[in-house]
């Protein structure tokens, strides 16, 4: 199965795209999708543009996206909530399924702490996804773990489901 995580922001959307097959998680895409525009509602589009191509080139079958946390600046908590609807319409239009989790889940999901700090998710996603202690920006392995906190939550709310 093909997940991609997605870490919403105003102009820099990390993701990360990893394949599920019998429990091993694999890495085969990530990045970051950078806005250039700087017109707040066409910053919306060229984000809808970007996702629509990047949905085109890997074709995921389910997605996980970050929840909103409160932030101390309301800009910027504005323009990343309007670019977190953008992402969920666009996934929606397109019968994606979307699993949400919180910045907490996933550190808990990642790392077994949920108050790891960056450096500990980031070694942690390239321990479980095997990657060399290559440098990935900070919006792409944030990405990542989302993707991984999406395989470990659907295979666990697919195990309750068979066990119902």
């Amino acid at each position: 199965m093909k997940i991609l995580g997605i870490d919403p922001g105003s102009t820099l959307i990390g993701f990360g795209l990893i394949e599920e097959d019998g429990g091993t998680l694999k890495m085969t895409a990530v990045g970051v999708l950078k806005i250039a525009e700087k017109d707040p509602t066409k910053k919306l589009l060229e984000l809808s543009h970007g996702l629509n191509k990047l949905l085109d080139e890997h074709q995921p079958e389910l997605v996980g996206l970050e929840k909103l946390y409160f932030s101390k600046n309301k800009k910027t908590a504005l323009e990343v909530s309007q670019a977190r609807g953008v992402i969920a319409n666009t996934l929606l239009l397109r019968g994606l399924p979307i699993l949400e989790y919180g910045p907490g889940q996933i550190k808990m999901a990642v790392t077994g702490y949920g108050n790891a700090d960056k450096v500990s998710v980031a070694k942690m996603v390239n321990y479980i996804l095997k990657l060399a202690a290559e440098k990935i920006d900070d919006n792409a392995s944030d990405a990542l773990a989302i993707a991984i906190t999406t395989a470990f939550g659907y295979a666990k709310e697919k195990r309750f489901a068979q066990a119902s």
